[in-house]
C-alpha cells in the first residue's frame, strides 16, 4: 500500500473524512476500466468518503510538448496516437469516457462513497445543546 493511501487511512481511522481526486486520467495509459475500479476499492478499502473524478486531461501549449517528449521516453509512439486524436486541443478526453463515467458512479454508489465533497457541519458546542 502506498504512503498516501496509509496515511488516509490513518486518518479515517481517526474520524476525519478523506477523500480521492481522481484526476487527471490519461487517455492510452490510464483510461480503463480495471484501472478505475482498482482506485476506487483502494479508495473504499482505506475509508475514502468521496471521490471527485475527471476522466480526461488538460494539454497547455508549452505542457503539450513536454508531455510529448515524456511519453516518448515512457511510451514510444504513444505521442503519435495523442497527436492524430488530440491535435493542438486543450482538453484530452479518456477513451470511452462516458462508459468509465457510469463505471465510476455505480462502484461509487455500490461501495457509499460520494462523488463530491460531503458538507462539512461542525457538532454543536456543549452550550448550543443547553437549554435555558
Amino acid at each position: 500500500m502506498s504512503q498516501r493511501l496509509q496515511a488516509m487511512e490513518v486518518l479515517a481511522t481517526n474520524g476525519i473524512h478523506v477523500g480521492v481526486t481522481m484526476m487527471p486520467i490519461l487517455p492510452f495509459i490510464e483510461d480503463n476500466e480495471d484501472n478505475i475500479a482498482d482506485i476506487i476499492r483502494r479508495a473504499k478499502d482505506v475509508g475514502a468518503t468521496y471521490i471527485l473524478p475527471s476522466m480526461s486531461m488538460t494539454l497547455r501549449d508549452r505542457q503539450r510538448d513536454y508531455y510529448y517528449e515524456k511519453l516518448d521516453k515512457l511510451f514510444p509512439g504513444l505521442s503519435d496516437k495523442y497527436r492524430k486524436k488530440f491535435g493542438g486541443r486543450y482538453g484530452c478526453p479518456a477513451n470511452n469516457a462516458d462508459r468509465l463515467y457510469k463505471l465510476f458512479s455505480d462502484l461509487c454508489e455500490q461501495y457509499g462513497i460520494a462523488t463530491r465533497v460531503p458538507q462539512y457541519a461542525p457538532p454543536p458546542s456543549p452550550e448550543q445543546l443547553t437549554l435555558f
